[in-house]
């Protein structure tokens, strides 16, 4: 059977819309206690990271963008964050646009204690189901996903910077921090 190119193309398009509904389902299935997908996104130096190099640590990995105005504010409470916990939590900050915006941004943001990541080809946002912004995920010392926020505001920070603390207290035993309690950092 002959197909003309009008129709390969409606089947390619077909296939295509087959492809992302089947990684919305399975994004969309994520949940606590799940293994967290691990690619994360590209660094400013091209380098392709992945969630895998920080096991042994809590990790939150943020999507955000330009144009969404929480993230903006966000990333500022989650660098002090990252400031106090040192070495225990490792904030990741996927930007979603493209490479050029992403390099004007990191440029501006290269004094962050945050690694800051692009996801421009979007793979890492389909992993983690990732259809509004911001969209937070915190993740335990294993892998695993301890808590998701998708498309949140102001009013859920605290609820989230808790979450995150809880997540550090289990993570480093009283004696791993020279006896010091384990209520790890607190809101900046």
């Amino acid at each position: 059977m002959r197909f003309g190119v009008g129709a390969r193309r409606l089947a390619g398009i077909l296939l295509a819309a087959c492809a992302l509904i089947a990684g919305a389902v399975h994004a969309e299935g994520l949940k606590r206690g799940d293994l967290a997908p691990d690619r994360l996104g590209r660094t400013l130096e091209g380098d392709e990271l992945n969630l895998a190099k920080h096991r042994g640590q809590i990790v939150v990995v943020t999507f955000w963008a330009t144009w969404c105005p929480y993230c903006l504010k966000e990333l500022p409470q989650l660098e002090s964050l990252q400031g106090v916990a040192k070495e225990r939590l490792r904030v990741i900050a996927v930007n979603t646009e493209d490479k050029k915006v992403f390099r004007r941004v990191a440029g501006i943001m290269k004094d962050f204690k945050l690694q800051l990541v692009n996801d421009a080809d979007k793979s890492a946002q389909r992993a983690y189901g990732v259809n509004a912004l911001p969209h937070l995920f915190i993740i335990d010392r294993d892998g695993r996903i301890a808590a998701m926020h998708r498309g949140y505001g102001e009013d859920s920070l605290e609820q989230i910077l808790e979450e995150i603390n809880a997540q550090l207290a289990k993570a480093v035993p009283p004696a791993a921090e020279g006896g010091a309690g384990t209520s790890g950092p607190s809101a900046p």
